[in-house]
């Protein structure tokens, strides 16, 4: 096996089981722990791994993509406190747009009760969750679905959603970097992001931080876009500082 079938190799793996490991891989293909850290390393530059202490992850992009059931089990905690978060900064917001994937799910449960609220997304999945929950007016945007994530995209959806005018919106990404700003792998899913950036006036980003440093195939929005980043402790403390420094308040929880 030469290094290029050694490399398609190890990102297959990376992208089917969600990470990898040095010394593992280097068992696996019975190679150097140091060439194994080489071909991440390459691989990394081409933008198709993260690395971190011990082994990678993939990276989403333009052909490949984790689906929703994918995404409920990895880093569930981390997940669970950035929505709580979430939910504390709704203020007085009377509409809120709520993204899909599973970290706006859980943000989706964590929204206030007390009160009337109009939540607005294309994710079949949260409308069904807030469907009973009075006083909530869930409004689901039409369009095509997508089998991955069970969301909607499409002319139809963008249509739609380019009537409100919306007080919050809870925006999730595929990637999010100072240089590429906030990113998405599929062009249909990007035009609904940009869309719900555009029409509401106050913008949240959620995520974990592996999402950070990623870039993907759809630049939809800017980090300066922003009001507020929600992520977890994971994401160092100087980096979390240099976003900061493009406008966002980055609340780590």
């Amino acid at each position: 096996m030469d290094a290029e079938e050694r490399r398609r190799g190890v990102l297959e793996l990376a992208r089917r089981t969600g990470s990898v490991d040095v010394g593992k891989l280097a068992a696996d293909f019975g190679v150097a722990k140091e060439t194994i850290r080489r071909d991440l390393s390459i691989m990394e530059a081409h933008g198709l791994v993260r690395r971190t202490h011990g082994g990678a992850y993939p990276v989403e992009s333009a052909g490949y993509e984790t689906t929703l059931a994918f995404r409920t089990t990895r880093h569930v905690p981390e997940k669970q406190r950035i929505a709580a978060a979430a939910g504390d900064l709704v203020g007085d917001a009377e509409t809120i747009f709520v993204d899909e994937g599973f970290t706006p799910q859980l943000i989706a449960q964590a929204l206030p009760r007390a009160r009337p609220l109009t939540v607005v997304t294309a994710s079949l999945a949260t409308a069904t969750s807030l469907a009973n929950h009075d006083p909530i007016t869930v409004l689901l945007l039409g369009g095509r679905v997508r089998g991955g994530t069970l969301a909607t995209v499409g002319h139809w959806t963008t249509h739609m959603l380019s009537g409100f005018v919306i007080d919050l919106a809870f925006i999730g990404a595929n990637g999010i970097s100072r240089e590429h700003g906030l990113t998405t792998p599929d062009p249909v899913v990007s035009e609904v992001k940009a869309q719900a950036v555009r029409v509401s006036r106050r913008r949240v980003f959620a995520g974990v931080h592996t999402k950070f440093g990623a870039g993907s195939f759809c630049r939809f929005a800017e980090v300066s876009d922003f009001e507020t980043i929600i992520t977890d402790t994971a994401l160092p403390l100087p980096e979390a500082h240099r976003y900061s420094l493009m406008g966002p308040q980055v609340i780590r929880v």
